[in-house]
């Protein structure tokens, strides 16, 4: 098992990426810390991950909130003992994100609150807890619009991804030393309910299809294997790195500097 004894807070856990990674963590031995807004999503994980023998708790946590952050952070180390593993996960992409003309200033400042801020105040009191654990991973989920401009406008969801992704880096290079890794996962367009309410049409979704080399949507378990890679010991020399699970379509896009 490759988290044999290791104890996991994922974000954004009720469903998607973090739904998947909490059971696919337990099933590698994890004790995993559900997060979620939406009880009842984040408690059906907890129940599938026991159901299969693993270990899970839930804790309901707004992550734009710093009280609620420390307080996910204390649960976990009060109910397991410690924390190895953050993963902050969570996000939000409104419907009503386009471009900077037309994106409200609320719509902005809400994503903004949620998909940055909300990494911020993870690590905030996420990473003092991996210092008295003696080390550990952080995987910030940034995007792969991080890297590139997306082809649906979405100026919001793009500027904070980007936010993420620099801040993971300056995370790597401050704790490097203390045994904590800091990496970035940059997942490409997936089938997941989050992106399919986003690309509402069926000239959206090709809008996007079109320009991924494996021509389909990704799906939520393939980012679960990758975050399982990253908060393992098998990344143990990988840190500050963006870790970009796409399917192709930073290759086909970015030119290399």
């Amino acid at each position: 098992m490759r988290l044999k004894n290791k104890v996991a807070l994922i974000t954004g856990a009720g469903g998607g990426i973090g739904g998947e990674s909490a059971l696919l963590f337990a099933a590698e031995g994890a004790a995993v810390v559900v997060v979620d807004v939406i009880d009842k999503q984040g408690l059906d994980v907890v129940e599938r991950v026991r159901a299969a023998g693993g270990k899970a708790a839930y804790v309901h946590a707004d992550v734009s909130q710093a009280t609620d952050c420390e307080k996910m952070v204390a649960f976990a180390e009060k109910t397991y003992g410690k924390l190895d593993i953050l993963f902050n996960n969570a996000g939000i992409m409104l419907s009503d994100d386009d471009d900077a003309i037309a994106t409200s200033e609320a719509t902005f400042e809400k994503t903004m609150a949620v998909n940055l801020k909300g990494v911020f105040l993870g690590c905030k009191y996420g990473i003092p807890a991996l210092r008295r654990a003696g080390g550990g991973s952080v995987i910030n989920t940034a995007s792969f619009v991080a890297l590139l401009g997306a082809a649906t406008a979405q100026i919001a969801y793009t500027a904070s991804k980007g936010g993420v992704l620099a801040m993971t880096r300056e995370l790597a290079v401050i704790h490097a030393r203390e045994k904590i890794r800091v990496n970035a996962l940059c997942p490409g367009p997936l089938k997941t309910e989050l992106l399919m309410k986003f690309l509402d049409t069926d000239a959206k979704k090709q809008r996007r299809l079109v320009h991924i080399p494996m021509g389909r949507f990704g799906e939520a378990t393939e980012m679960a294997k990758a975050a399982l890679f990253l908060a393992s010991d098998d990344a143990s020399y990988m840190t500050g790195a963006e870790f970009v699970v796409d399917g192709g379509i930073t290759s086909a896009y970015v030119t290399p500097q």
